[in-house]
Formats: structure tokens, sequence, C-alpha cells
């Protein structure tokens, strides 16, 4: 086996975070962000060439490969509790839907389950207009697909559908794609943050989903980041991430994200077309968030909270980012499994104090990853960081 190690600082833009609506949210959004992860390596990996760390990470940031298809296992161990899991994806639905929209069909709502046990995902992609995602989920399923200038949610539990319409001189691309979950999007995203605050070294070799691969680790330097490494499973052949690892300062893997089969070959074009079946709900929206035909609330585009919340700010770089905004001013909808009735609104402040604790400044919320302090004046900072590093970004003590 050809094994080579080389500490190298990998310099990078750092990737602005996606922005959230509400700041509960703030903690699938950040655990989103810092880390999605695979298996881990056999004793004896393939024997392949020897490459440096700069040659691996800029074979992954520059592979040329747009289309394959496969199976992602998804498997989260953040330590969030599951009322909050469930209030966050009620919130993220919420506000990226406006008050009328169809929230248990909304991406954000579901990006925020992923985050908690074991998750299975079909996966097709046709370069970067054409995506297709698929979870089934206890015997339920849910499809995201994006086609071009239209993109689709389904919820197969409820029979509601989401159309998202990007209006002519839009560009490609809008804010509201499908969500990051497959490897290679992830592993773009952790080298993207890493910026100079990171060890980067070639770890040796392994097999994912049958195909050679090489493992690159990534260590946080110095303190404060509650993520101890990342190892990214990088396709000998094609540089397209296969699996991303992350393990936690306090012990044990918290997120795993890889691929158990995966193909090169293009996806057929009928892939990526979708109708919903017959008597769905389906609710329009165009690209800005809005829904088509109506104006925002309070001049406001939904997305943003009623009333003019500001918008999620990110302070710090690599390991040690925090994003910041304000607790929503009265109450947001419940959701199963949350405190109350099913469906009943929760104040937001009572939702912090019946999970966190009181500390210096305010209250925390903490998990194996992601910590979240919420302060005596209604401000909230969260990160993959310690309680001292959120402290300091909020000016407490």
């Amino acid at each position: 086996m050809a094994e080579q190690e080389q500490g190298a600082p990998y310099r990078s833009g750092r990737r602005t975070l996606v922005r959230v609506a509400v700041p509960v949210a703030v903690v699938a959004a950040v655990a989103a962000g810092v880390g999605l992860v695979p298996a881990l390596a056999s004793d004896s990996g393939p024997d392949l060439p020897s490459v440096t760390a700069e040659q691996l990470v800029a074979k992954a940031l520059g592979s040329d490969t747009e289309a394959l298809s496969g199976t992602v296992q998804v498997k989260a161990d953040l330590g969030v509790p599951s009322q909050l899991l469930g209030a966050a994806g009620g919130l993220a639905g919420q506000g990226g839907a406006g008050p009328s929209a169809s929230g248990g069909a909304q991406p954000e709502a579901k990006l925020a389950e992923l985050l908690g046990g074991q998750h299975t995902l079909q996966v097709a992609v046709d370069g970067p207009d054409r995506q297709r995602i698929g979870l089934v989920d206890n015997l339920a399923g849910y499809e995201l697909v994006h086609d071009g200038a239209n993109v689709w949610a389904w919820d197969s539990s409820s029979n509601e559908a989401v159309h998202l319409t990007a209006p002519q001189g839009a560009g490609k691309h809008s804010d509201r794609s499908v969500p990051p979950v497959t490897p290679q999007d992830a592993a773009k995203q952790f080298l993207a943050f890493a910026s100079g605050t990171t060890t980067v070294a070639v770890d040796g070799t392994m097999k994912v989903a049958g195909r050679d691969a090489y493992r690159l680790t990534l260590t946080p330097k110095g303190q404060g980041s509650t993520i101890a490494r990342v190892r990214i499973a990088v396709d000998a052949e094609h540089g397209v991430p296969l699996s991303v690892q992350a393990t936690a300062v306090s012990g044990g893997p918290v997120l795993d994200v890889h691929y158990s089969k995966v193909s090169f070959d293009r996806p057929a074009a009928s892939t990526f077309s979708f109708t919903p079946p017959k008597g769905a709900k389906v609710t329009e929206h165009r690209a800005d968030g809005q829904l088509a035909g109506h104006d925002a609330p309070n001049g406001k585009p939904f997305g943003k909270q009623a009333g003019g919340a500001p918008d999620v700010q990110v302070t710090g770089e690599g390991w040690t980012t925090v994003v910041s905004t304000r607790l929503p001013v009265g109450e947001v909808p419940g959701r199963d499994g949350g405190h109350g009735s099913k469906g009943a609104a929760q104040n937001p402040l009572s939702l912090v104090k019946a999970f966190g604790k009181p500390v210096g400044g305010g209250t925390l919320i903490g998990t194996k990853v992601v910590n979240v302090l919420v302060t005596d004046d209604g401000r909230v900072f969260a990160g993959a960081v310690t309680l001292p590093v959120l402290q300091h970004a909020a000016g407490v003590k």
C-alpha cells in the first residue's frame, strides 16, 4: 500500500454559511456545515501511487466529474435532543416558505431530520443544474428534484409538494437549491471551511463502495473547536469525494456520510423529470422565496422573519467560525415530539431554557459538536466551538 503523510496548511476562500431564518434552526444549519462523515478505512487498503496532500486537495476540488448516481448512507450522532431537531425542522420549514406553505415538504425542514439517526438517500447528479435526491424512512418517501429553473420537493406522507421556479434573468442557481447532502458537496464545504487553520495529510488508502480511494485527514490547529478531525475518501480515478467522516473532541464519530453504491455513468434525462402525484397539494414559490402571485408580509420576502429580524451574521474563521442572530419575537410552530400538544406554538426563549443550562452571559444548549449560546438580551451565537469561543464572540463572560 502506498502511503504518504505530509502536514500542510491549506488555504481557501471561506464559503458563506447557508442563511437561516430563525435561531433554533442554527443548530441544524451549523451542524450541516460542520461535518458530514464515511466508513472507516480497512486495515489493508489498495496499492495506489503516492500523492501529496496538496495534490489530493487539488484533485478533490478540481474534479470535472459532473454525472453520477448511487446510494448514500447517512448516520448522525450529534447528541441533539429529538425535540429540538423537531422544532428546528418546523422553524426552518416556516422560515423558508412563508406561513401558508407546506412546511413538511420544505427542504430546510427535511435537512434538519438528517441530523439524527440513520438515513438512506438515492442520489442522481448530471451537472450543476440537475440533481435528484430521494429519502425513504419508515416506509415514507421524500423527493427533491432540481431540473434547470425548477425545483420540486414532495413529501409522500402528507402528499404535499413545493414547486420553486426561478424567474427570468435570475441566473442558473438559486439560494434555495438542493441541500448539500452528498459526500462530494460536504467535502468541498469542509475544504473551503478549513481555511488556513488546518493541518492536511494523506493518511493511507481505502475502499468505498468497491472503489479505490485515498484518505485525506484534516486536523484543526489550535483550540476552540469541538471537531477533532475530518477524514475524506477521494476516488483515485475521478477525484470525487466518496465519504466524509468527522470525529468529535469528546470522542467517537458524530456524522457519517458515504456512498454504499456509486456509478459514474450519466443518468437518463427522465430521472430529473417530476410530476406531482394525483391529489397532491402543491404550493408555488418564486426563487426570491415569495409565494407565486403573492406579496410578502410586511414587505419582507419569505425566508426572513416577519417583523424584520436581522439576517444571520458570520464571525471568526475556519474551525472557530461562529454564526449569530437574534431570537424571533413571539411564538414559533411546534412539531411532533416538542413540548406541549402536537402542533402547539412554542415560545423561543422557553424552548431554549428547556434544553439549556445557565452559564455566564445567558443560556447554553450543548451537544457533542454544536454549542448554542443565547444571551440574556436575546442574541444567539452558535458553532462547532467551545463555550469560551461563543462567549468571546458575544462579548460576555
